[in-house]
């Protein structure tokens, strides 16, 4: 018996135990009332990600752990095990300890993966940093949760990431690695660069797994005696409509738990192999792909740095998956390609699609062509860990396009009015969700995380309702987010943003119908009077400063917005005189 399943003994069997619900439990609304309650047969795993790992190490060691097709890495468990104790003894060898946060700046490699465990292992806070990010958002973000490390790609697409930390940072030039000062980012001391020589003023990241020695990998062992399944491990940006990004902050049992449930519910065991196409800053990728995998002992799969419908589809086939991840724009691109190129894919069954409403026909050819007949969909938001909801492998189709399935074990959801009382079931309201998932708060922030959190329970901002069966639809939001191809986008950050263009009076952010990406981003704009500003000239000011997907593809000049008589501005007006021309354009 592994060290985790004896220290364990009489409160779960194994960390990889695999639910396989029956729909008689799996959650009816309570008396005809819009409240679920997950299952409880399945007991919680109170344990940290080093011992979820070391627990799998010991049971499925000679296994493949991690694969990076494009870069030409594969690992069996044992292997991995070992390259995270030498990162992590490496990590302690630069001075940093439990707690500290450290950041991450990368597309999808294997040094992420590598750096998410080595981490976990010594109690460093991992800060999840999107690649798409750019200058205003990189120094926001380092600085709101005084990030002391940041390690990153070179570059990736039109990111020139060492060039911007040099930029943010000019220190650096002069600067000895690890004794970073520098004005703009005062908190961060130490930067290590992947997959290249060591650049001027940081690390080359090889070198961080040679700085440890017998010393600190010895300490390794007295530290993981300290690390509680309760302590923070994980910081995830993400938006709100009050404006700038917030730290969804995420304990070892948050995320071990969703984990080993989403996994459950696509029957993952030791024998499947996990193609993860989706990015790894995001609870899609390093929640329910890496930590989904070593939950069961499973092989995960990375196509290559960003998804490519070639790439993944060839992966596929080669690495012969049993699942894949992705958001309908993924499988769309994916079915398209095949129609070229047939591949063979025999040994797909299962996999994820979540982040946006799946249309009925694309499920049909996800289910026939690609061999998917266990594909389930799945709801939640960074704040619960991620998900709160999906569908079971043996749904019906129409339940698996029109629903986002039942309540996870261990959760309880229920949906009320504006006056926080709980509709019957078939009414819409705002979605609220209570558990082990929901995170520990909002970095430094107790009053957003008490506008969003009351008596345990998470408000989604989401709208929602049930029906008969316990099956959830969302239907609407109560923010005005926009889904931009299962980007998450707020208005209020990016109308700030705007705001600070020098010839912008007024600004108004909302979403609008795309066929390719679900929704675009729209924004109308007033100007003060005698003043001009093109609408390449508004997008030019963005590049460079936010992440590209949030950069309006439309803007319109307009002289006023439609306003409220108590003065609130009108954005579903705004939104269907949009819908209006762009149908007529």
């Amino acid at each position: 018996m592994s060290i985790l399943n004896e220290s364990l003994s009489g409160r779960i069997s194994a960390i990889g135990g695999t639910e396989r619900q029956t729909d008689e439990n799996a959650g009816a609304p309570f008396d005809g009332q819009s409240y679920v309650r997950g299952s409880t047969r399945e007991q919680l795993a109170y344990v940290t990600i080093p011992q979820m790992l070391r627990d799998t190490v010991s049971r499925f060691g000679p296994r493949d752990a991690v694969v990076f097709s494009e870069q030409d890495v594969r690992l069996s468990y044992y292997d991995f095990d070992r390259q995270v104790d030498e990162l992590a003894a490496g990590l302690l060898a630069l001075g940093l300890e439990k707690g500290d946060r450290l950041g991450i700046w990368s597309p999808n490699r294997y040094e992420w993966v590598l750096t998410q465990f080595a981490t976990a292992r010594i109690g460093i806070i991992l800060v999840n940093i999107n690649p798409a990010y750019r200058l205003s958002e990189l120094e926001y973000a380092l600085n709101k949760v005084s990030c002391k490390a940041l390690i990153l790609a070179p570059s990736f697409k039109s990111s020139d990431y060492v060039g911007m930390i040099r930029a943010l940072a000019p220190e650096l030039e002069t600067a000895k690695p690890g004794r970073l000062n520098a004005v703009k980012l005062p908190y961060l001391k130490i930067v290590a660069v992947m997959g290249a020589p060591a650049v001027q003023g940081m690390y080359a990241f090889d070198e961080l797994r040679r700085l440890g020695g017998p010393a600190q990998l010895l300490r390794l062992s007295a530290i993981d005696k300290t690390l509680s399944p309760d302590d923070a491990i994980n910081i995830q940006f993400t938006s709100g409509t009050t404006g700038k990004p917030k730290g969804a902050t995420l304990s070892h049992y948050n995320i071990v738990n969703n984990a080993r449930f989403v996994t459950d519910r696509i029957d993952f065991t030791e024998n499947d192999r996990l193609a993860i196409p989706v990015p790894l800053y995001h609870c899609f990728g390093m929640v329910m792909g890496v930590l989904g995998c070593v939950s069961k002992g499973a092989a995960m799969i990375f196509p290559g740095e960003a998804f490519d419908p070639v790439r993944t589809l060839d992966v596929l086939d080669k690495e012969r998956c049993t699942a894949v991840y992705g958001v309908p724009t993924m499988f769309v691109a994916m079915l398209q390609d095949m129609e070229n190129k047939p591949r063979n894919l025999s040994a797909l069954r299962t996999g994820i699609m979540a982040g946006a409403p799946c249309p009925v026909e694309v499920m049909r050819k996800v289910q026939s062509q690609m061999n998917m007949h266990e594909v389930t969909i799945c709801y939640g938001m960074t704040e619960t860990s991620p998900v709160s909801f999906q569908s079971f492998t043996h749904d019906p189709l129409d339940k698996r396009c029109e629903t986002v399935g039942r309540i996870h074990p261990h959760l309880e959801v229920k949906i009320v009015d504006a006056e926080g009382q709980i509709v019957p079931v078939g009414s819409s309201g705002e979605l609220c969700t209570r558990g082990y998932s929901v995170m520990k708060g909002y970095w430094e922030d107790q009053d957003k995380t008490a506008e969003s959190i009351h008596d345990g329970w998470m408000k989604t901002g989401d709208l929602a309702h049930f029906d008969d069966e316990g099956f959830c639809s969302i239907v609407g939001r109560v923010k005005d987010m926009i889904i931009r191809g299962g980007e998450n986008i707020y208005p209020r950050e990016i109308e700030e943003f705007l705001i600070t263009h020098p010839k912008i009076a007024e600004v108004q952010v909302f979403g609008v119908p795309d066929e390719r990406y679900g929704e675009e981003v729209c924004a109308w704009i007033t100007l003060p009077p005698g003043v001009e500003l093109g609408e390449e000239d508004v997008r030019d000011f963005c590049k460079g400063q936010i992440a590209h997907y949030k950069v309006p593809r439309y803007v319109r000049v307009v002289s006023e917005f439609p306003m409220t008589v108590t003065g609130k501005a009108q954005k579903f007006v705004m939104r269907k005189t949009m819908e209006d021309e762009l149908a007529t354009s």
